[in-house]
């Protein structure tokens, strides 16, 4: 028995490093390029870059800083120490000795890691070849070199022209979007409004003489909650994306229902344009984002087919929805194609007026089928009444969303027994 138990047991010996060894595999290893990203100055964004440097040298990464912007705040300075730092060049603007990080010295160095602070920097004039830090970066990545860096999310160009609508402080120094996109990792470096408002009012973001001023203009409590929102928002949707395609990869069969993800099917019937308005008002109220899924049929269709399509292609871009164009002879099977490869939580379809004799025919209702299809994923349905023209135009075979008669705003919802 003794032997047959050591057999037994040795699997269980091996089995926690061959665990190890699985995990350690599936570990992606630190991005190539991480942005510490804040909702305003004095998050602890600098200090959370160098903490990382110092790890990841502690780990034998080669690392350097090419640049750090301390702005007095001593416990920053200290985290240098320790650190090697390039150099920073000397350029004469305008009277003054400015410095600026040297750009040919760090890829002269040719460390495996960068530190480099403020990605939406202005480079002083006469200091390099790139008027932007970002684009700085943007070199030093392209010679294999990693990078981490910082930005506030006033800075980001789509966000830009709002803070300063909220905020009333001119957003001068600006990052396209897709530079903070092209990130490997984004990391949130947050702080309530009521923890900066303390800090800055005890010298810790800026001078004590400059504390009263900021405090009563750009960290004002709302501007703080604000500004932290729209960070939290941002990190949301990329975080969104990134689950999306890591489903999409792993062909999941499981809806995810991290947020509510909304799309509405369109034809070219009648009505079908105050059916895509009433789900953009869903979408709104679930502050979920819509997709406008139109399946065309793989034969030709008519001119004024056509034409009705470009209309909600353009309302779609009106309501500021996704618009996508599937060719596939079984819409059912296209929508519920779709929802499940997007992680769709809702579906928003047009009722149908097919006869019960054309059911019976044609292998049963559309909607019935999206709804038993839709169903088996745990994805809702909503089944809407169209508006009814006021002269009834043919009813293709087998479409989906055929008119019928409604009252204003009436909301119809379905289940596959009463459309079966």
């Amino acid at each position: 028995m003794e032997h047959v138990s050591d057999q037994v047991a040795a699997p269980e010996a091996v089995a926690p490093a061959a665990a190890d060894d699985d995990a350690r595999d599936s570990v992606e290893a630190a991005g190539r390029f991480r942005i510490y990203l804040g909702a305003v100055a004095g998050v602890g964004k600098t200090y959370a870059m160098l903490s990382e440097g110092h790890r990841r040298k502690g780990r034998g990464t080669d690392v350097v800083v090419g640049l750090v912007e301390c702005h007095g705040r001593q416990l920053t300075q200290d985290m240098i120490d320790g650190l090697e730092v390039v150099p920073r060049k000397e350029v004469e603007y305008r009277g003054s000795r400015l410095e600026e990080m040297d750009l040919d010295a760090v890829l002269s160095r040719r460390p495996e890691l960068a530190l480099v602070d403020e990605l939406a920097h202005t480079n002083v004039p006469g200091s390099g070849r790139n008027a932007k830090r970002w684009q700085d970066v943007m070199e030093i990545l392209a010679a294999g070199i990693d990078v981490i860096t910082t930005v506030n999310i006033q800075h980001l160009e789509s966000i830009a022209d709002e803070v300063e609508h909220m905020t009333g402080a001119p957003v001068r120094e600006r990052v396209p979007d897709w530079v903070v996109r092209k990130a490997d990792q984004i990391e949130l470096v947050d702080s309530s409004p009521e923890q900066l408002r303390r800090r800055m009012l005890h010298g810790n973001i800026y001078p004590k003489e400059r504390a009263s001023r900021a405090l009563s203009s750009f960290f004002r409590t709302d501007n703080l909650i604000a500004l932290r929102e729209l960070a939290l928002r941002f990190l949301a949707d990329e975080t969104d994306e990134e689950l999306l395609e890591h489903l999409r990869r792993h062909e999941s069969t499981v809806v995810w229902e991290t947020c509510e993800r909304i799309m509405v099917a369109v034809t070219t019937v009648p009505g079908t344009d105050g059916l895509l308005r009433r789900a953009a008002r869903m979408a709104a109220r679930l502050k979920g984002e819509l997709d406008v899924v139109h399946v065309a049929a793989s034969d030709a269709t008519s001119p004024g087919d056509r034409q009705t399509v470009e209309k909600l292609r353009q309302l779609t871009a009106d309501i500021g929805a996704r618009w996508h164009e599937v060719q596939d002879d079984d819409p059912a099977r296209a929508i519920a194609s779709f929802a499940r490869r997007n992680q769709i939580t809702q579906i928003v379809i047009g009722s149908s007026q097919r006869s019960r004799w054309q059911q019976m025919v044609g292998g049963g209702s559309n909607v019935a089928r999206v709804i038993k299809e839709a169903g088996a994923l745990d994805i809702d349905v909503h089944v809407i009444a169209l508006r009814k023209a006021s002269r009834a135009a043919p009813v293709p075979s087998g479409s989906l969303g055929q008119n019928s008669v409604e009252h204003p705003g009436l909301v119809q919802v379905s289940t596959p027994e009463a459309e079966s």
